[in-house]
């Protein structure tokens, strides 16, 4: 159905139209409001930080840098700290004193262990609101959990290092958990009874927590990531910098200290909990051990099968044309999920090598149809464009033919624009104008180069691709792909022939409809004025 305004000026301007937009921010405000608080906050953090340090954007990354400062600040202390009951309290005691480094170091492996967990947290509720934890990416979530309590056992061990009263509270909490467990039949509790507890006891403890669980969570995060391909592991600079900046000051300003040295002949009354760490042990006031391990057991098993709940469809994977692939690799180096390997070539052709890909693990979001060379439009030797690696249920050829559809209904408008866009920003189903014309595909990193040159060669004023925000797409590298192609930094390139003023790619979210409208009107104006002159 056309619309009734003449260009993308009437239409925006039109109280209707102001109004409908309004509707349709409530209406997706109210259908996810965690999603869409979300990108709010994500708006005002790259307002704040730029997108390239919006820690939202790096709290994968972010994590793995705390964690390194837990691991220097950790074996610091460790050099100085007595591994016995009689000499570990008063080794961090001396610590603590010694304000201007042993104590830093003390406070900053408190804080960044605190700060690993929110990070954590931050990452789970993000990856959830954005719905980027089901169908293909079930496996990094399923064994994200896992980690999580490895995490939280990393923090109660040290928290029981310190032998303090919280130690104290820590401990013999945890002892009676482990005794609900029929392996353990009540052996653990008469550890603590006065008198019993022994230095090889305590020894064994720092033991599990400077080797052993550290080794494990090693192990748990390879296998969390090991699904994804260029896992981002190092912080950007000013982020980092930014971080253990603010967690030093922190230090200095709050010092990490701790309660009265253990006595296990007395209860202690009042304890300052690291809810972080230490959020179960108030539950054994108000439920028996056992009930707390299955309370425990029971939310954490809600959080692993949340992918299947409801089952998310993952469209049907790529498939490979060798009649049409030359074994250049470059759907291999740029998926973002490991789901293409590259073997020796079977079908006898000249060329080497050949893409395998995985079912069980391809999104389909299509990025690798934009890396692959033979996705150019502009080829004439065949009626349907054929090319090395292709999405059954959106071909590239069906992108062709819906450009060349939509540039012939553009061709008796003053002004023609042509949108490109992806399934996971803005719903460009929704900008119905005469002048302006959109295509979605799965992901713009689909787009091959060369669709730019070919759009603007047949008819196009101006092509705008509007992909997700910068840093954030939902297939990991789409956008930054696409964005190197285009600058000439990775095959396939732009022609450098191509007018750069004659095309713009943006990154926006659901909540920048506005942002995509005035860009729009901004890119129409130029094309007026260009007429004019």
């Amino acid at each position: 159905m056309k619309s009734p305004y003449q260009n993308t000026h009437q239409l925006f301007a039109s109280d209707e139209y102001k109004n409908t937009l309004k509707e349709q921010i409530l209406k997706n405000f109210f259908h996810n409001p965690i999603k869409h608080m979300y990108l709010y906050v994500d708006a005002w953090f790259n307002f704040a930080f730029g997108t390239k340090n919006n820690p939202l954007y790096h709290l994968g990354s972010l994590a793995f840098f705390l964690l390194w400062i837990v691991l220097v600040s950790g074996l610091y202390v460790f050099v100085v700290f007595d591994t016995s009951i009689t000499g570990a309290f008063q080794s961090v005691e001396a610590m603590t004193e010694q304000w201007y480094l042993a104590g830093i170091m003390r406070s900053l492996h408190r804080y960044a262990s605190d700060a690993v967990i929110a990070v954590v947290l931050l990452h789970i509720i993000r990856e959830f609101s954005l719905d980027r934890y089901r169908g293909f990416r079930w496996f990094s979530w399923f064994t994200g959990t896992p980690n999580l309590w490895l995490m939280i056992l990393l923090g109660i061990s040290g928290y029981w290092l310190v032998w303090d009263q919280l130690a104290q509270y820590v401990a013999i909490g945890s002892s009676q958990l482990l005794d609900a467990l029929p392996i353990f039949s009540g052996a653990m509790s008469r550890n603590f009874l006065s008198g019993n507890l022994s230095d090889r006891f305590f020894t064994l403890m720092a033991f599990v927590h400077l080797l052993g669980l550290p080794v494990m969570l090693v192990f748990g995060l390879w296998i969390h990531v090991k699904r994804l391909t260029k896992v981002e592991v190092i912080v950007p600079r000013g982020l980092a910098i930014g971080s253990f900046l603010a967690l030093l000051i922190l230090s200095l300003i709050k010092p990490a200290v701790s309660h009265e040295q253990a006595d296990l002949s007395i209860v202690p009354s009042v304890l300052n909990l690291d809810w972080f760490y230490l959020n179960v042990y108030p539950l054994l006031d108000y439920f028996t051990p056992g009930e707390t391990l299955i309370l425990a057991v029971a939310i954490s098993s809600l959080l692993m099968i949340m992918p299947w709940l409801p089952t998310k469809r993952t469209p049907p994977a790529v498939v490979v044309d060798l009649n049409h692939c030359n074994g250049c690799s470059q759907c291999f180096e740029d998926c973002p999920f490991d789901a293409i390997s590259m073997q020796a070539r079977t079908d006898g052709a000249r060329w080497d090598m050949e893409p395998i890909v995985d079912p069980a693990l391809c999104a389909a979001c299509g990025i690798c149809v934009g890396s692959c060379p033979y996705s150019n439009p502009s080829r004439r030797s065949e009626t349907r464009l054929a090319t090395g690696i292709d999405l059954p249920d959106q071909p590239i050829h069906q992108i062709r033919t819906a450009t060349k559809t939509v540039l012939t209904e553009l061709s008796s408008s003053k002004v023609k624009i042509v949108i490109f866009g992806c399934n996971h920003g803005i719903d460009l189903t929704e900008i119905n104008a005469p002048d302006i014309a959109t295509i979605t595909l799965p992901c713009t990193g689909m787009l091959p180069p060369a669709f730019i040159d070919y759009t603007l060669r047949h008819g196009a004023d101006s092509v705008l691709i509007s992909g997700c925000r910068s840093q954030d797409c939902y297939y990991r590298f789409g956008n930054h792909w696409l964005e190197k192609r285009i600058k000439g930094e990775r095959t396939p390139i732009l022609n450098k022939r191509v007018n750069r003023e004659h095309f713009e790619f943006v990154g926006y979210a659901e909540i920048d409809k506005i942002q995509l409208l005035k860009n729009i009107e901004t890119i129409r104006q130029r094309i007026l004025n260009e007429g004019q002159s």
